[in-house]
């Protein structure tokens, strides 16, 4: 499934563009702090809007001027630095949201696939709070794919983690793009990790 995305938008006094395809596998946004690397992620997420281009995933188009889907109609799935679980819902609650607010024909996975693919059946019952950062990172991506996207958005998910959690975190990766087949639009500033990772390197620049 091709992914196609050509956008541009002003911010305040920087202008941030991006336009490229991706394919298969996990395509990189590679570029230094401050480039727009994750305002891209956000335009396609439907986060931001562009000031002008288009968004497509496969023959579906997302944004285009006149048409410019929800973030809950686009079927792109979103991890974040920071995990972003809600901190008032167990980690089963969590993830069982994502599942819960797509049509049951847009799922492609079960709780309980997600729980055995991601290896977090002893997490069900506890707190967000009590998780490591690596454990939080796991269930912020089961969350991600119990929703049925058919890309997956990931914002430095390794940035705050230390080395340990760091590689367990990236196999779990390397499966989304080898075993499920999903397409990763991927945004990290460290070159090691974008050499392990990446399918594909899409330069965002100044």
């Amino acid at each position: 499934m091709a992914i196609d995305i050509d956008v541009a938008r002003r911010l305040g006094d920087r202008s941030i563009a991006a336009r490229f395809t991706a394919g298969p596998g996990l395509t990189a946004l590679f570029g230094p702090s401050g480039a727009g690397k994750t305002s891209v992620l956000n335009m396609v997420a439907g986060l931001l809007r562009p000031d002008r281009g288009h968004i497509r995933i496969g023959d579906r188009t997302l944004f285009d001027g006149a048409i410019d889907l929800p973030p809950e109609a686009r079927r792109v799935g979103y991890v974040f630095q920071d995990g972003r679980l809600f901190p008032h819902r167990r980690v089963r609650a969590n993830l069982t949201y994502g599942h819960d607010i797509v049509p049951a024909a847009n799922r492609w996975m079960t709780l309980d696939e997600a729980v055995q693919f991601l290896g977090i059946g002893h997490l069900l019952d506890r707190w967000p709070h009590s998780l490591s950062g690596g454990e939080a990172q796991r269930v912020a991506i089961g969350r991600a794919l119990l929703a049925g996207p058919e890309i997956l958005l990931m914002d430095e998910p390794l940035s705050s983690l230390d080395t340990a959690r760091r590689s367990d975190i990236m196999v779990v990766i390397e499966r989304i793009r080898d075993e499920l087949k999903l397409p990763i639009l991927y945004v990290s500033h460290d070159r090691a990790e974008i050499d392990r990772l990446a399918t594909s390197v899409v330069e965002i620049g100044e």
